[in-house]
């Protein structure tokens, strides 16, 4: 006879009674909803943090501590409360806290970006801790599911072993699923809001059979939160939202302002990628820049011109009304934001040629040489590390026509030089010219180029452009300088870009503490 566990005096009849196949099917849903809801988490931060290492390394330590954190107290509980019941009631309050996630998590997410702006590090720091706790708790209530599942299933130590395996091999498979569900399709087709409520929704719906009947209304409850739209959780302040979307990057929206003005924004408003004001072409920005830089090499126009990072075209726009005879190249990873570009951009152009492209794929795969390259492609705070190393620079000046120039829109926290000199140093490996314009305190344009170019330049074109352009181009000529010093060298072998911005927030949160 296999020699059974020595059961608590009155506890033998209930976990005897516990039906393996339901325990199995919690675990298997438990396992899929887990790493659904991580790979949900790392989307929920992406917008606002960008997918750099440290988002994802953040985020993967957060639900590996967890799910160490829910198995030591799944152990205590199963010991405590040995049933279904008990088992199915830890289920559903992780059901419950994943439903309100990526609602409660939006403020934190705003006054982190909001406290980045103004370089406030402290807050910045706190604020991410505090969605990734959001997402802990669940995640921890969730990890208590495999060591109670397992004190249910086993009844004598013989079949321990074969039990426990079982188990952990479901929810396994169960984590696959998700992982597959949430990445390749919940997140793409319904959103990343929608993809924690589909997960909270079918933890609610295997939880709640072992439990009374009024713990029907959970499940109600989350379906109810399926339906509610996700533009009306967002507010706008002045502007009224006319579009939005989730796309595959990113949350997107077009906002409009009583004088007709149109901004592309992502981040939930706090970065703006695209300004559109019908029947004007210059912003009063960055933007402005990269239709005069060129003219520092030469004095003629562009003939031809790529732009890398396009979002709805403002830079491309441009070019099409005051250079109409060159060919323009604008290239976006995001096809949304191409489309919204063309639907309210008014994103055309005489010789205006639009690819959904990743920037550097898109340059390895193209046989075209440019006058001008221009690299509006970094997004705050973590840019993309593969767009600022020795070797992208290389294939930029691959694709360079003889007396080409290469722009680079270079956000970075307000009076810090870091991120500068850092980009300067790896293009000054690769250019034989480097030099900056200064915009504003949170934005200044590089300029490469192997040919001679100088401020002397830009002012001498002044006279062959329309008035309005050549004001701007006066103003870049009286901030026109040479690189800053210093910086290392990236590669593609190393190139800490997230270390570098965390610095530089940091130094600068202490500079103005002083």
């Amino acid at each position: 006879m296999p020699r059974k566990l020595a059961p608590v005096a009155d506890e033998t009849p209930r976990v005897c009674g516990v039906p393996r196949r339901r325990i199995e099917v919690l675990a298997a849903v438990v396992g899929a909803a887990s790493l659904g809801a991580e790979i949900a988490a790392a989307r929920l931060l992406a917008p606002w943090f960008g997918a750099s290492t440290i988002v994802w390394a953040n985020t993967i330590a957060t639900v590996l501590v967890a799910l160490s954190a829910g198995y030591w107290l799944g152990g205590r509980l199963a010991d405590r409360d040995p049933t279904l019941a008990g088992l199915s009631r830890v289920v559903l309050c992780a059901a419950g806290l994943l439903a309100v996630v990526p609602f409660v998590a939006g403020p934190f997410l705003r006054i982190s970006v909001d406290a980045l702006d103004h370089v406030q590090a402290g807050a910045f720091v706190g604020s991410l801790i505090g969605v990734l706790v959001l997402v802990a708790v669940p995640v921890m209530l969730l990890g208590a599911v495999a060591p109670y599942a397992v004190r249910l299933s086993v009844r004598t130590v013989e079949e321990a072993g074969r039990v426990a395996g079982r188990l952990y091999a479901i929810s396994t498979i169960g984590s696959l699923v998700g992982t597959f569900l949430s990445a390749l399709a919940l997140i793409p087709l319904v959103g990343t809001r929608r993809t924690f409520l589909a997960f909270a929704l079918a933890l609610a719906v295997v939880a709640v059979p072992a439990l009374q009947r009024r713990f029907v209304l959970a499940p109600v409850g989350v379906a109810l939160l399926l339906a509610i739209p996700v533009g009306t959780v967002k507010a706008t302040g002045d502007a009224r939202v006319i579009w939005d979307r989730e796309t595959e990057y990113q949350y997107a929206r077009v906002t409009e302002r009583p004088n007709g003005e149109r901004r592309l924004e992502l981040n939930e408003g706090q970065a703006v990628h695209s300004v559109y004001r019908p029947g004007e072409w210059l912003t009063n920005d960055y933007w402005d820049e990269m239709l005069v830089l060129p003219f520092a090499t030469e004095r003629r126009a562009p003939r031809s011109v790529a732009i890398l990072g396009n979002a709805a075209g403002t830079t491309a726009r441009a070019y099409g009304h005051y250079f109409p005879a060159a060919r323009v190249d604008g290239v976006e990873i995001d096809p949304a934001l191409t489309d919204v570009g063309r639907r309210l951009f008014d994103l055309r152009g005489p010789n205006l040629h639009l690819h959904n492209a990743d920037a550097r794929p898109f340059l390895r795969q193209s046989s075209r040489r440019w006058d001008a390259i221009v690299v509006d492609a970094y997004r705050q705070p973590y840019i993309p590390f593969y767009l600022s190393t020795r070797e992208f620079f290389g294939e930029v000046r691959d694709h360079l026509a003889p007396g080409g120039v290469v722009l680079i829109n270079v956000g970075h926290p307000s009076d810090s030089g870091r991120l500068e000199k850092v980009l300067s140093a790896t293009m000054g490996r690769v250019f034989k010219t480097v030099l900056r314009d200064p915009v504003k305190s949170t934005n200044t344009v590089l300029v490469g180029t192997d040919a001679p170019a100088s401020a002397r330049s830009l002012d001498a074109a002044t006279r062959s452009l329309p008035p309005d352009l050549a004001a701007v181009s006066a103003q870049a000529a009286a901030r026109l300088a040479p690189a800053l010093p210093g910086g290392a060298v990236y590669t593609d072998d190393r190139a800490p870009v997230e270390w570098l911005i965390d610095a530089s927030i940091v130094h600068v949160a202490a500079e103005g503490d002083r």
